[in-house]
């Protein structure tokens, strides 16, 4: 492994993800804010609940009458006072995200219009804070099946939104005559509100027929049931909310541009809307690598999004690995050229890891281990390759999620 690379790419992650973190964020949005007359209640889900609902909380203060949180396993991090706290499952909602959501109904039931929902919502949202209107295990089921057909996440709420009591604004519709004051950290490119966490407090603007030409492009598999629930167009309308844009993959990769500049790379930023299979991201990132080995300066390539994996093997692994992975076989034998990815929130799919880490010399590395590089990508089995050749990157839970950026780094 080249060191010194590995050290650079360290401290990128590290600086890009402190600048993105929530809490700034939500003090610009309470900045200046009145809650008169009626009560105030706190409602937040997603990855980077916890971190938000800790700032609101310290900032509002007696003012807050009770609240909840609910964000995933091992994102919670100590007690916040006054605030019950559930951690839940992602990316597939269980027991406890049901149970957390109704703890949040419970709590909104008996609105008046003098009172308001603080309501603090990231990615993660769409499976934490959920009421299905299907059996919890047909829900599972879809969401397994939008997962594994490499859906994006635009295609994966439409569907979502239409089989659940919450989302869709149908928690904003829940919360009348009370108003909803909605601060939003945003996981979606170009911040899409009916969308992100799937909208429980905005209204939709999908129609019935793009879900139902979704079921038959990924050939979902649905009960009667849940079809007739498709069928049944989300609130177009909603009155009592206010919603504040609080951060984005924008800002996540201007974050990355400039540590990268502080650390000596002449930075670009490719894109902040990456979209593609996460292997043709690695592939097109090293094809850069090696048309860019001619530079005398060190040069740095950034590219945020959320790329997509289409789930055929068995093995273990996240878009950002598979990215990395994909990325090794290009860049190899080339002068201090390394590759990386990285999910903002600390999680990389169903691992512990949040991204990948390649360079010049990974492929060498593997082939010494035994590794074919094209075989563990067919077998989706990034986790375990790049654990042996010490390309894991760990972060643990960061308490944000605004997407994720791969960047790619020449040092001269």
């Amino acid at each position: 492994m080249n060191s010194k690379l590995r050290k650079d790419a360290e401290i990128i992650i590290k600086e890009a993800i402190r600048r993105v973190m929530p809490d700034e964020a939500v003090k610009q949005a309470l900045r200046g804010k009145q809650f008169k007359n009626g009560k105030l209640y706190l409602a937040a889900a997603g990855k980077a609940a916890w971190q938000m609902t800790k700032t609101a909380a310290e900032l509002l203060g007696e003012q807050l009458e009770a609240g909840i949180c609910i964000t995933k396993y091992q994102h919670a991090k100590g007690e916040i006072p006054g605030i019950v706290c559930y951690e839940a499952g992602h990316p597939v909602s269980d027991e406890n995200s049901f149970r957390g959501t109704q703890a949040v109904l419970d709590l909104v039931a008996n609105l008046t219009e003098k009172d308001t929902v603080l309501f603090l919502l990231s990615g993660g949202g769409s499976a934490l804070f959920e009421k299905p209107l299907i059996s919890a295990e047909e829900l599972q089921d879809i969401t397994n099946q939008l997962l594994a057909c490499g859906a994006d996440i635009v295609e994966i709420n439409t569907i979502r939104k239409r089989l659940s009591a919450v989302k869709g604004g149908k928690f904003a519709k829940i919360c009348e005559p009370g108003k909803v004051y909605s601060i939003v950290l945003s996981d979606i490119l170009g911040d899409p509100l009916d969308m992100i966490a799937s909208g429980p407090a905005y209204p939709d603007s999908s129609t019935c027929e793009q879900a139902l030409r979704i079921i038959e492009k990924y050939g979902l598999k649905l009960s009667t049931f849940a079809l007739e629930m498709i069928e049944k167009e989300p609130p177009k309308l909603l009155t009592n909310v206010e919603t504040v844009i609080t951060g984005s993959v924008k800002n996540l990769c201007a974050a990355a541009s400039r540590t990268c500049e502080e650390l000596g790379y002449e930075t670009m930023i490719l894109t902040d809307q990456l979209t593609c299979e996460a292997k043709e991201a690695g592939g097109f990132l090293a094809a850069i690598a090696r048309s860019r080995q001619n530079t005398k300066k060190s040069i740095a390539f950034i590219a945020g999004g959320e790329t997509v994996v289409h789930v055929k093997g068995t093995g273990k692994g996240g878009r950002n690995q598979e990215l990395a992975l994909a990325a090794a076989a290009g860049i190899a034998g080339l002068r201090n050229t390394a590759i990386f990815s990285v999910g903002s929130d600390g999680t990389d799919g169903p691992t512990d890891a949040a991204g990948g880490y390649c360079d010049e010399r990974t492929k060498e590395v593997l082939e010494k281990a035994g590794v074919d590089i094209y075989q563990s990508l067919c077998d989706n089995n990034a986790y375990d390759a790049l654990k042996k050749s010490g390309g894991l990157i760990f972060t643990g839970a960061t308490g944000t999620n605004v997407n994720d950026v791969a960047v790619l780094l020449v040092k001269r």
